[in-house]
């Protein structure tokens, strides 16, 4: 069963899993980034988030409020866990030096994998896509991660942008 489902999956499902593996990589290491590149991926996850809830529940009824209710509680949560301690915020390059950490490549492979499983488990039992049970925690989750991933984005924004009110390197390094 597994070897038909692998071989009836598309290629570009292969090709988003390579992308996404090569940012998490990426993002274990210490580097300095720009703001746009640092919004690559919570914006990919924001719209792989979207099309999952979208494509498989439709963006009427309770799916959407599932959603947008994960991603508020992992916006918070990813607000107040960012350590902005560890970042240095450089204005008069667009940049921030951000620490290494695999926690995006975790979080990238766990919204990935979630979106797969229910792709899969909704093309082997249909019915699922309106069973509440299955829909609320499914869109929930969905937006926990979406929530987590632009919830650290805008904490880190913030903090480029105070650095940039006081005009300087703000923060200390890693």
């Amino acid at each position: 069963m597994l070897q038909q489902i692998f071989s009836h999956t598309p290629l570009y499902v292969w090709a988003i899993l390579g992308f996404l593996v090569y940012r998490g990589v990426l993002a274990s290491r210490a580097r300095e980034v720009t703001l746009r590149k640092l919004s690559i991926i919570p914006l990919v996850m924001l719209a792989l988030s979207l099309s999952g809830v979208g494509g498989s529940f439709g963006l009427d009824g309770a799916a959407p409020v599932a959603w947008l209710a994960g991603a508020v509680a992992g916006g918070a949560l990813a607000w107040s866990l960012t350590n902005t301690r560890k970042l240095t915020a450089y204005p008069e390059r667009g940049s921030v030096q951000r620490p290494g950490s695999w926690t995006p490549l975790i979080l990238m492979m766990g919204i990935f994998c979630m979106k797969y499983t229910v792709a899969v488990s909704l093309a082997i039992v249909p019915a699922y896509a309106h069973a509440s049970g299955f829909v609320l925690p499914v869109c929930a989750v969905y937006g926990l991660f979406s929530g987590i991933f632009i919830g650290g984005l805008l904490r880190t924004v913030a903090f480029y942008r105070q650095a940039q009110m006081h005009s300087g390197p703000q923060g200390a390094a890693v």
